[in-house]
């Protein structure tokens, strides 16, 4: 088994405590964090695919039920419905959270429509006979 060096393996894997976005849920009541969850998926950036960290308060022996479990759940949907790439839960040194890869979206040009367009340059009038049945 090789052995690597944790920075030549961060180079390999990145580091999954830093991403393109973050989302700050310390100290947030569940509805709220469910919340800002789902808008951070719904505004997903549609030039490709990014990558978030959600930091939330990490178990403690008095904490109590932490935001680990609704959202991790959360994800876990997103995941099934292609809203999330993969995620998975910070290292324990870097804080309670996840670190969660977003697809993005790719932009809609206007330009396209969904209806097919009527060329009439391919339309002729000979090659049907209004004979056949």
């Amino acid at each position: 088994m090789p052995f690597f060096e944790p920075d030549s393996l961060r180079a390999l894997v990145g580091d999954s405590a830093q991403g393109e976005q973050t989302l700050d849920l310390r100290a947030v009541s569940p509805d709220h964090a469910q919340s800002a969850v789902s808008q951070m998926l719904e505004r997903s950036p549609s030039d490709g695919p990014t990558s978030a960290v959600i930091r939330i308060d990490p178990a403690t022996a008095t904490s109590g039920e932490t935001l680990f479990l609704p959202i991790g759940r959360q994800l876990l949907e997103a995941l099934k419905h292609g809203l999330v790439m993969r995620f998975h839960p910070l290292p324990e040194a870097n804080g309670g959270g996840f670190y969660v890869e977003l697809p993005g979206r790719p932009q809609h040009d206007e330009t396209q429509h969904d209806e097919t367009q009527y060329d009439e340059t391919q339309y002729d009038e000979t090659q049907y006979d209004e004979t056949m049945p």
